[in-house]
Protein backbone atom coordinates (compact mmCIF):
# COMPACT_ATOMS: atom_id res chain seq x y z
CA UNK A 1 0.00 0.00 0.00
CA UNK A 2 1.95 3.37 -1.00
CA UNK A 3 0.71 6.64 -0.10
CA UNK A 4 1.18 9.97 -1.78
CA UNK A 5 1.58 12.97 -0.14
CA UNK A 6 3.45 16.33 0.11
CA UNK A 7 7.17 16.07 1.44
CA UNK A 8 7.74 17.16 4.69
CA UNK A 9 11.13 18.20 6.17
CA UNK A 10 11.02 15.34 8.21
CA UNK A 11 11.85 13.25 4.99
CA UNK A 12 14.71 15.47 3.84
CA UNK A 13 17.40 13.02 4.70
CA UNK A 14 15.35 9.91 3.65
CA UNK A 15 14.46 11.77 0.13
CA UNK A 16 18.59 12.86 0.08
CA UNK A 17 19.31 9.19 0.36
CA UNK A 18 16.42 7.69 -1.89
CA UNK A 19 17.59 10.06 -5.09
CA UNK A 20 21.31 9.36 -4.63
CA UNK A 21 20.99 5.87 -4.93
CA UNK A 22 17.99 6.17 -7.45
CA UNK A 23 20.57 8.20 -9.63
CA UNK A 24 24.12 6.14 -8.93
CA UNK A 25 24.06 4.11 -11.62
CA UNK A 26 22.21 6.34 -13.89
CA UNK A 27 24.59 6.74 -17.58
CA UNK A 28 23.39 10.21 -17.97
CA UNK A 29 23.45 11.90 -15.12
CA UNK A 30 26.03 13.88 -12.99
CA UNK A 31 24.78 12.16 -9.99
CA UNK A 32 24.38 15.81 -8.55
CA UNK A 33 20.69 15.40 -8.20
CA UNK A 34 20.11 15.00 -4.45
CA UNK A 35 21.78 18.61 -3.97
CA UNK A 36 19.80 19.97 -6.81
CA UNK A 37 16.58 18.86 -5.04
CA UNK A 38 18.07 20.67 -1.80
CA UNK A 39 19.34 23.92 -3.66
CA UNK A 40 15.58 23.98 -5.26
CA UNK A 41 13.92 24.14 -1.80
CA UNK A 42 15.52 26.87 -1.14
CA UNK A 43 14.76 28.88 -3.88
CA UNK A 44 11.81 30.92 -5.20
CA UNK A 45 11.45 28.10 -7.98
CA UNK A 46 10.62 25.77 -4.87
CA UNK A 47 6.45 25.05 -4.55
CA UNK A 48 5.58 22.78 -1.98
CA UNK A 49 2.88 21.03 -2.99
CA UNK A 50 4.53 19.77 -5.93
CA UNK A 51 7.40 17.84 -3.81
CA UNK A 52 5.58 14.11 -3.45
CA UNK A 53 6.50 11.41 -1.61
CA UNK A 54 5.40 7.63 -1.86
CA UNK A 55 5.64 6.22 1.41
CA UNK A 56 4.85 2.57 2.09
CA UNK A 57 2.59 1.50 5.11
CA UNK A 58 5.97 1.19 7.07
CA UNK A 59 6.47 4.96 6.49
CA UNK A 60 9.31 4.18 4.20
CA UNK A 61 9.81 6.80 1.45
CA UNK A 62 9.70 4.72 -1.56
CA UNK A 63 10.04 7.58 -4.02
CA UNK A 64 10.02 11.24 -4.62
CA UNK A 65 8.71 13.79 -7.47
CA UNK A 66 10.08 17.57 -7.72
CA UNK A 67 8.24 20.24 -10.24
CA UNK A 68 9.49 23.78 -9.90
CA UNK A 69 8.51 26.45 -11.40
CA UNK A 70 10.62 27.71 -14.82
CA UNK A 71 9.66 30.25 -17.74
CA UNK A 72 9.69 29.38 -21.71
CA UNK A 73 10.93 32.53 -22.71
CA UNK A 74 11.16 34.38 -26.22
CA UNK A 75 11.95 37.78 -27.97
CA UNK A 76 8.44 39.11 -26.44
CA UNK A 77 7.38 37.08 -23.70
CA UNK A 78 7.59 35.24 -21.21
CA UNK A 79 5.39 31.70 -19.96
CA UNK A 80 5.19 30.02 -16.93
CA UNK A 81 5.92 26.38 -16.56
CA UNK A 82 7.10 23.78 -14.30
CA UNK A 83 10.01 21.23 -14.73
CA UNK A 84 9.83 17.88 -13.85
CA UNK A 85 12.99 16.74 -12.22
CA UNK A 86 13.87 15.30 -10.54
CA UNK A 87 11.50 11.34 -10.19
CA UNK A 88 13.80 8.84 -8.06
CA UNK A 89 12.11 5.51 -7.02
CA UNK A 90 14.25 3.45 -4.43
CA UNK A 91 15.32 -0.09 -6.41
CA UNK A 92 13.30 -2.06 -4.60
CA UNK A 93 10.26 -0.59 -5.24
CA UNK A 94 11.18 0.10 -8.78
CA UNK A 95 8.63 -1.60 -11.68
CA UNK A 96 5.89 -1.22 -9.18
CA UNK A 97 4.31 1.91 -10.45
CA UNK A 98 5.28 3.89 -8.22
CA UNK A 99 6.80 6.88 -10.22
CA UNK A 100 3.46 6.63 -12.60
CA UNK A 101 1.85 7.85 -8.98
CA UNK A 102 3.85 10.16 -8.12
CA UNK A 103 3.78 11.82 -11.67
CA UNK A 104 0.02 12.03 -12.22
CA UNK A 105 -0.46 12.72 -9.01
CA UNK A 106 1.92 15.72 -9.33
CA UNK A 107 -0.25 16.84 -12.68
CA UNK A 108 -3.17 16.84 -10.86
CA UNK A 109 -2.20 19.09 -8.08
CA UNK A 110 -0.25 21.40 -10.18
CA UNK A 111 -3.11 21.80 -12.48
CA UNK A 112 -5.11 22.67 -9.56
CA UNK A 113 -2.34 25.16 -8.51
CA UNK A 114 -3.19 26.95 -12.22
CA UNK A 115 -0.24 25.58 -13.76
CA UNK A 116 -0.78 24.53 -17.28
CA UNK A 117 2.00 22.92 -18.38
CA UNK A 118 5.30 20.69 -17.24
CA UNK A 119 8.32 20.50 -19.24
CA UNK A 120 11.33 17.92 -18.79
CA UNK A 121 14.45 15.84 -20.14
CA UNK A 122 13.56 12.27 -19.71
CA UNK A 123 13.82 8.95 -21.36
CA UNK A 124 11.53 9.04 -24.62
CA UNK A 125 9.85 5.41 -23.82
CA UNK A 126 8.77 6.27 -20.25
CA UNK A 127 6.99 9.61 -20.58
CA UNK A 128 4.91 9.71 -23.63
CA UNK A 129 2.70 6.88 -21.65
CA UNK A 130 1.63 10.20 -19.23
CA UNK A 131 0.66 12.46 -22.66
CA UNK A 132 3.93 14.15 -23.00
CA UNK A 133 5.35 15.31 -26.32
CA UNK A 134 8.60 16.43 -28.35
CA UNK A 135 9.18 20.27 -27.27
CA UNK A 136 9.74 20.60 -30.50
CA UNK A 137 6.45 19.98 -31.40
CA UNK A 138 5.17 23.45 -29.51
CA UNK A 139 8.23 25.46 -30.64
CA UNK A 140 10.17 25.30 -27.26
CA UNK A 141 13.95 24.82 -27.13
CA UNK A 142 16.10 24.45 -24.13
CA UNK A 143 19.81 26.47 -23.38
CA UNK A 144 21.47 23.49 -24.21
CA UNK A 145 21.90 20.39 -26.66
CA UNK A 146 20.10 17.29 -25.43
CA UNK A 147 18.77 14.53 -28.07
CA UNK A 148 15.16 16.03 -29.78
CA UNK A 149 13.12 13.07 -28.32
CA UNK A 150 14.81 13.33 -24.61
CA UNK A 151 13.25 17.11 -24.24
CA UNK A 152 9.52 16.71 -23.69
CA UNK A 153 5.72 18.55 -22.43
CA UNK A 154 3.00 18.08 -21.50
CA UNK A 155 -0.82 20.28 -21.33
CA UNK A 156 -2.26 20.25 -18.20
CA UNK A 157 -4.98 21.67 -20.09
CA UNK A 158 -6.30 22.07 -22.69
CA UNK A 159 -3.73 24.63 -25.39
CA UNK A 160 -1.43 24.76 -22.31
CA UNK A 161 1.18 25.65 -24.63
CA UNK A 162 -0.43 26.72 -27.82
CA UNK A 163 1.43 29.54 -29.05
CA UNK A 164 4.13 29.72 -26.24
CA UNK A 165 7.23 29.36 -28.12
CA UNK A 166 10.36 29.95 -26.89
CA UNK A 167 13.71 28.41 -25.03
CA UNK A 168 13.13 26.97 -21.16
CA UNK A 169 14.62 28.94 -18.63
CA UNK A 170 15.41 27.31 -15.62
CA UNK A 171 16.44 28.59 -12.41
CA UNK A 172 20.13 29.18 -11.74
CA UNK A 173 19.72 26.63 -8.79
CA UNK A 174 20.19 23.91 -11.83
CA UNK A 175 23.45 25.72 -12.97
CA UNK A 176 22.37 26.17 -16.55
CA UNK A 177 23.13 29.69 -18.06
Amino acid sequence: MITIRQEEKKDYQQVFQLTAEAFKDMEHSDHQEQFLVEKLRESDAFIPELSLVAEDENSTIAGHILFTKIKIVNDKESFDSLALAPVSVKSEFQSQGIGAKLILEGHHIAKELGYESVILIGHEKYYPRFGYKKTSNFGISFPFDIPEENGMAIELVKDGLKDKKGVVKYPQEFGID
